[in-house]
């Protein structure tokens, strides 16, 4: 091997080194699933989702008048979604999330992160 070679070599393999951690880094948020909450019939459709702390939750709005998802105690909130629009959050923590409707206060569902 010459000496160009080696260099090359052990250029190639400290940039390589470098990128683990980003490898590792994006393999574990590829591990993460998104679930699907709709909004349809003033109803939060699944009402009740069991689901990894980290996964994302990604609310649609199919029904024709607006709505969000709000955090009981505040911890995601939507904002307002029209007909056709969605919001993704992050459950960060385990716990149980109860959230609500801001124009529709009777709507209501839970997701539980383990």
């Amino acid at each position: 091997m010459t000496t160009q070679n080696r260099r090359q070599f052990l250029k190639f393999g400290l940039t390589a080194a470098a990128a683990l951690p980003l490898i590792a880094t994006a393999a574990k948020a590829a591990g993460h699933k998104t679930h699907q909450i709709e909004i349809s019939g003033h109803k939060f459709q699944p009402n009740a989702l069991k689901m990894e702390a980290g996964d994302k939750v990604m609310f649609v709005n199919l029904d024709g008048a607006p709505h969000t998802a709000t955090d009981d105690n505040g911890a995601f909130d939507t904002g307002r979604l029209n007909k056709g629009e969605d919001a993704t959050i992050v459950i960060e923590k385990a716990g149980t999330y109860s959230f609500f409707c801001k124009f529709h206060p009777g709507m209501r569902g839970q997701i539980i992160a383990s």
